[in-house]
């Protein structure tokens, strides 16, 4: 007979779960494995409210296996390590982002690309290569082996820095990946949301022309004075596209609703890149006329790896980029997920969970 959540370990847990597709998050009693050679366990201090979340706790992907504790925005405190780990130690403080184990010997793991790895394991509604079901950090505890922590920069604020570890990350990864970084260009950027108001900030923080790019003119004020835009594209106004053609050397496109490539990709300039990172659920229609005749790409992306995920937390401890957030206390999630199903949130929620999960 299958054991139950609470005995499946000998670590008492304790979180938020769903367990159907109302996506209804409650109290959920669970168990987290002691930790082996290469552990970590970490008390989770805060963490992020990522579009993934609500989607997986709907089962709109058709994949949750249910009950489901999300998160994988994580920051916390180190409590206790295994014998192996030397770069950690109680106090310290951590990230743990949207994977917690890989294979470690494909050309993908061996490029430092686990984000890649066709055996990844998902921080949570995964399962770890011995059967063992990973719940995420909408919770008190978690244990995860070390290559797959992150350093937490000391100077970057811990609640408003958690959500860099997904949002902060796609974004970053594709910048470098696809060369747009250099100072100078100009980079647009498709809606301003958890993901687009992040690439605002790195793009200036790599010295770019930075263009929002967004259905909604309200939002025109807030691109400019509050994130730091150069500039904002009504992309519904056919003037406003019209006068912008050409003008631009990449654009990250972070919308996940279906819209058309067409009039983005005309804003680019001769050999400029448009890169997506939403994740829309039916396929779009791609003019490859533009392409060719402009000679453009298009390319897309997925998280990051660990290297480069330290490697961007540390950028942005430099740089002082976090997000903008709206903490939350473990009580209010479900309006929270409510909330963040109709864009009604600037720009990222945070769980408060050290202070609020009872």
């Amino acid at each position: 007979m299958a054991k139950s959540p609470e005995d499946e370990h000998p670590i008492k847990a304790f979180g938020w779960a769903a367990r159907d597709s109302s996506g209804l998050l409650s109290p959920f009693h669970f168990a987290r494995r002691e930790n082996r050679d290469d552990d970590v366990s970490i008390k989770v201090l805060y963490c992020g409210v990522c579009h993934s979340d609500l989607h997986l706790l709907k089962n709109d992907w058709g994949v949750t296996n249910y009950p489901i504790v999300p998160g994988h925005e994580i920051v916390g405190v180190v409590t206790s390590v295994g014998n192996n780990v030397k770069k950690f130690k109680a106090g310290d403080q951590v990230g743990v982002g949207v994977i917690v184990g890989s294979c470690r010997s494909c050309e993908n793991c061996e490029q430092e690309l686990e984000n890649y790895c066709p055996k990844m394991i998902y921080t949570y509604n995964s399962h770890s290569f011995d059967g063992e079901k990973t719940y995420g950090g909408y919770s008190d505890k978690i244990v995860v082996d070390q290559h797959f922590v992150l350093r937490f920069p000391d100077n970057l604020p811990l609640d408003s820095g958690a959500p860099l570890l997904c949002a902060g990350i796609t974004i970053y990864s594709p910048m470098k990946y696809y060369g747009m970084t250099e100072s100078g260009k100009h980079l647009g950027v498709v809606g301003l949301g958890g993901l687009g108001h992040v690439a605002v900030k790195f793009g200036k923080a790599f010295g770019l022309k930075v263009t929002v790019i967004s259905t909604s003119p309200r939002k025109k004020e807030e691109a400019i004075d509050r994130l730091g835009a150069d500039a904002f594209l009504v992309s519904s106004d056919p003037a406003q596209l019209k006068a912008a053609m050409g003008t631009m050397d990449y654009i990250i496109d972070t919308v996940s609703a279906i819209h058309a490539l067409a009039p983005l990709l005309g804003l680019l300039k001769l050999n400029g890149k448009l890169v997506t990172v939403g994740l829309p659920n039916k396929p779009l229609e791609l003019p490859v006329v533009s392409l060719v005749l402009g000679r453009r790409m298009v390319g897309g992306s997925n998280f990051g790896g660990l290297k480069e995920t330290q490697e961007m937390l540390d950028f942005c401890a430099q740089h002082n980029i976090t997000a903008e957030i709206e903490l939350i206390q473990m009580d209010d999630i479900n309006k929270a997920i409510e909330r963040l199903a109709k864009a009604d949130v600037r720009y990222r929620f945070v769980i408060d969970v050290a202070n609020s999960l009872k």
